[in-house]
């Protein structure tokens, strides 16, 4: 029996959820999983989300009830896995501290907006990001609130150009970790649909949500 997997999306428009959400549709039905991609939160509070082996939210500053993300919650908890990319999951619920912790962080800002910046694999052994090497990246480079359980895959360095105050400051951009029984896989870059074709981005997020399967 093929894995199952739900997509939901939504909220601002600038990261072009619904393009996105159907390029993650595209690559997860190329892995053999069946999908189910739907707008909006309401989803959420279906009974059986459990059913779902993956469950990807493409999503930003969005508000969700309390039902929903109670229900959310539950299925992760119970070994749904949860994976995701950018603000569609580092920003999805902003108010929701919940939410946050089984993400593992929470976006907060991206000084200069889209720039050019270095990321560094740090554990290079790893299967989700072996072979792929350091590369430079042109996007929004995320500063962020992390828990720090998370174990981090790649990792960038502000510079201070555009917050001088950051200087030095090591920041997680991939990483896994575990919550209940579910394994969580979150990569920082991915912010419009055309970013999808930079391989190291594609090929990271690829591997990362296929580990994240129940």
């Amino acid at each position: 029996m093929s894995k199952k997997a739900l997509i939901f999306w939504g909220g601002w428009d600038g990261h072009e959820p619904e393009a996105c959400s159907t390029v993650v549709e595209e690559m997860l039905r190329a892995e053999g999983l069946d999908t189910r991609r739907i707008e909006g939160t309401a989803v959420l509070g279906e009974e059986g989300l459990e059913q779902y082996d993956l469950i990807v939210p493409v999503m930003t500053q969005a508000q969700v009830g309390k039902d929903e993300l109670a229900n959310l919650v539950s299925a992760i908890e119970s070994g749904t896995g949860l994976g995701g990319f950018h603000g569609g999951m580092g920003d999805t619920f902003r108010m929701e501290p919940a939410y946050q912790f089984m993400v593992g962080g929470q976006w907060v800002a991206h000084p200069g907006n889209i720039i050019d910046y270095r990321i560094e694999i740090t554990k290079p052994d790893d299967p989700l990001v072996e072979g792929i090497g350091d590369f430079v990246y042109r996007s929004e480079q995320y500063y962020m609130h992390v828990d720090p359980g998370i174990e981090v895959l790649a990792a960038t360095t502000f510079n201070g150009d555009h917050a001088p105050w950051a200087k030095g400051t090591v920041m997680p951009v991939v990483w896994k970790h575990r919550y209940g029984q579910a394994r969580v896989f979150y990569s920082a870059i991915g912010h419009v649909a055309a970013e999808f074709e930079v391989p190291q981005m594609r090929e990271i997020l690829r591997r990362g949500l296929l580990w994240a399967v129940r």
